[in-house]
């Protein structure tokens, strides 16, 4: 195993380098502390490898993503989002049957508690969707005690699982009916993402849920973001399946992760408020000085063009020209794209639009409110939460999460009495 030396203080040491199976390396920095006394300084932990993983791999620079090895081009040109869902989840592709019977696990597992149904309605109609289904997720734990134990049996594992991802549309979709007067409809027995719109919309056109089901499988999974870290953090502290996914689903509410499609779709309408001229608005994201960002272009990660916006600009086409709506954002959005990706200054440091930007415009075409949008996005990245879960939670090796820190605070203060300060 090859080493590092690290020099300090007149001393030396020597720290393993681990190497993963797609040549990524890393400082396995373990025993750091407790040979040398030192910690690492990371803010935001973006140099920090918190764990090992065989789920998806994630090259930014080279614009390559893979769940469980497999390319995503390959997958969302030839699977669906159940067949991803059970890849993710299982380690494995199943066979016809494992695949039927998981379809039809989900399906059964679809209806929620008629007293969680009696909660959505008491919730004001202000309240942000994410609000609601965090609550309500987190409620589950309520209504299914023997799944929120600490150690669950393989059987109870994989019904915990179902129930997540059979119910969460479901309450999505009630809520989003209850909000709009209608009467909630009750789950349809179809398969996940006709399910989830013949709740919301009733009669789905079965190209848009096609690409729907495409857009999830580009969401599936992304190695360890700010939500799927959060996931795997809390769990870690053995808490139960309900509140380690509510939590995930706290943490993609911010709007620097999951609430960026929402963010793309204001921006859009800020442009047309405005008159229109996105060429205007452009220029004003190349001023330094302007305080207006262009939403839905580069990305965190990728330093190349991110692998699923190829992949979900063609859905969206599919859904716009399915669809002929007639918007003058979604004409604003095309017509960003297009200068955008002809534009030198964007193209020289790489500023493509991503899966935000597309996954935001499709929405829009849908009819999905915008607060929704977020929503939209734990559905889809639901099975990698609880890929990512489970993997946390079958390793021998796991620890509880605890990170370290440096003290910067005042030193040798003392008390005084409050009638004298």
């Amino acid at each position: 195993m090859s080493k590092a030396k690290l020099s300090y203080d007149g001393n030396e040491i020597e720290l393993d380098i681990f190497e993963g199976t797609e040549g990524e390396r890393a400082i396995d920095i373990t025993k750091l502390r407790g040979e040398t006394g030192l910690v690492t300084i990371d803010s935001g932990y973006g140099n920090t490898g918190a764990c090992t993983s065989a789920i998806t791999f994630l090259d930014g620079e080279k614009g390559i993503l893979k769940y469980r090895g497999i390319p995503i081009e390959q997958l969302a040109e030839n699977s669906n989002f159940a067949e991803v869902s059970y890849l993710l989840i299982n380690g494995k592709l199943p066979s016809e049957t494992e695949l039927e019977n998981f379809r039809n696990e989900i399906k059964d597992h679809s209806d929620i508690p008629k007293e969680l149904a009696n909660m959505i309605k008491l919730f004001p109609k202000s309240t942000h969707p994410m609000g609601v289904i965090s609550s309500l997720v987190c409620a589950l734990s309520g209504f299914h005690p023997e799944l929120a134990k600490e150690n669950l049996s393989p059987e109870e594992m994989d019904k915990a699982i179902y129930t997540l991802l059979g119910q969460i549309k479901t309450m999505t979709a009630a809520y989003y009916r209850t909000i709009n007067g209608q009467d909630i409809v009750a789950p349809s027995k179809k398969y996940f993402c006709q399910d989830f719109l013949t709740m919301m919309f009733e009669e789905p056109d079965p190209e848009v849920s096609d690409a729907l089901d495409k857009l999830f499988i580009l969401h599936a999974d992304h190695e360890q973001n700010c939500s799927t870290s959060t996931v795997r953090m809390v769990g870690s502290s053995h808490a139960n399946v309900f509140a380690t996914i509510s939590a995930g689903i706290d943490a993609l509410w911010g709007p620097l992760h999951g609430g960026a499609n929402q963010a793309v779709i204001e921006m859009l309408d800020e442009i047309q408020a405005d008159g229109g001229d996105y060429k205007k608005f452009l220029e004003k994201a190349k001023d330094k000085e302007d305080p207006f960002r262009l939403m839905g272009f580069g990305h965190r990660v990728y330093k190349n063009f991110d692998p699923r916006a190829k992949i979900i600009k063609k859905a969206c086409d599919t859904i716009l020209s399915k669809l002929g709506v007639e918007d003058p954002v979604l004409d604003i959005a095309k017509g960003l794209e297009k200068e955008a990706l002809e534009d030198k200054y964007f193209v020289d440091r790489k500023l493509y639009p991503n899966v935000d930007f597309y996954s935001g415009i499709i929405y829009r075409a849908l009819g999905i409110p915008t607060d929704f949008f977020t929503v939209m996005f734990v559905l889809g990245r639901l099975p990698g939460w609880i890929a990512q879960w489970k993997e946390m939670r079958e390793d021998p090796k796991s620890r509880i999460c605890r990170p370290r820190q440096i003290y910067v605070g005042e030193t040798n203060s003392e008390f005084v009495d409050i009638k004298k300060r």
